[in-house]
């Protein structure tokens, strides 16, 4: 197995980032220190990471999570905020997150110790499909606006790609239309709604809010409903639960 291969299902990151700590001269096997990523290596070739030997391959697992609004999605945060990691620590198997959502966004999120699988979930190439609902500030938006979203929109870098988009409820209850998963409303009376719901295939930091934003409507709440074949279904924020054997194969087979 390549080296680079063996730190990423050693849980250690993903196999980019195997290879950057490589290349830093950060990786030994036995008493040499190695910088190629692709030295072949085996279970007994004591391979260590700063100086702490690695158990090797650990058992495959992905999780899905729902992420509260205020969790950050990082293994480690330098300001003492909450992460999505914790919210799995009784696992207790090294995870990091597949892609991200910021503090201020909520729903689905996958946390694995697969670095090769992360890699292929994240890599802009595969074009992952994840669908966001957003609850929106201002007016109803117009169609015209929902048909600058669907086309693509010019942000300060460059322009998004075309995306699928769609009106899904202008009511005065607080909720989403049956079916569909709660956005928390304001409990003011006669507030009506403002919401859309979008899939993309990019994911550039912060996209749907700026997206949103550039069509005049900025964003007031903002949920990930989807990850290519997996929806967030009712599961509460802040819990988890293991995939499947056969939902992992569905995320592999993207």
């Amino acid at each position: 197995m390549r080296l680079a291969k063996y730190l990423a299902h050693a849980g250690v990151a993903s196999r980019r980032a195997a290879e950057t700590l490589i290349a830093e001269g950060r990786v030994s096997v036995g008493e040499e220190v190695v910088t190629d990523p692709a030295r072949d290596v085996g279970p007994d070739s004591r391979v260590a990471l700063d100086g702490r030997p690695l158990a090797g391959p650990q058992a495959r697992a992905v999780y899905a999570v729902n992420k509260p609004v205020g969790v950050v999605s990082t293994a480690r945060d330098t300001h003492g905020r909450p992460t999505v990691i914790e919210l799995v620590a009784r696992e207790r198997a090294r995870l990091y997150p597949v892609g991200r959502l910021d503090a201020d966004s909520s729903g689905l999120i996958l946390l694995t110790n697969d670095g090769e699988l992360a890699n292929r979930l994240t890599h802009p190439r595969f074009e992952i499909a994840k669908t966001y609902r957003a609850r929106l500030a201002g007016p109803p938006i117009s169609d015209a606006a929902l048909r600058r979203l669907s086309a693509g929109v010019a942000l300060e870098d460059g322009p998004t790609a075309p995306a699928r988009v769609r009106r899904v409820g202008r009511t005065r209850t607080g909720t989403l239309p049956p079916g569909g998963p709660s956005l928390r409303e304001g409990r003011q009376a006669g507030r009506s709604a403002n919401e859309i719901e979008l899939t993309l295939h990019e994911g550039r930091n912060r996209q749907v809010r700026r997206m949103c934003q550039a069509v005049g409507h900025p964003v007031l709440e903002l949920v990930r409903t989807r990850f290519g074949p997996l929806r967030l279904g009712d599961l509460a924020p802040g819990e988890h639960r293991r995939l499947t054997d056969a939902e992992i194969g569905r995320l592999r087979a993207l």
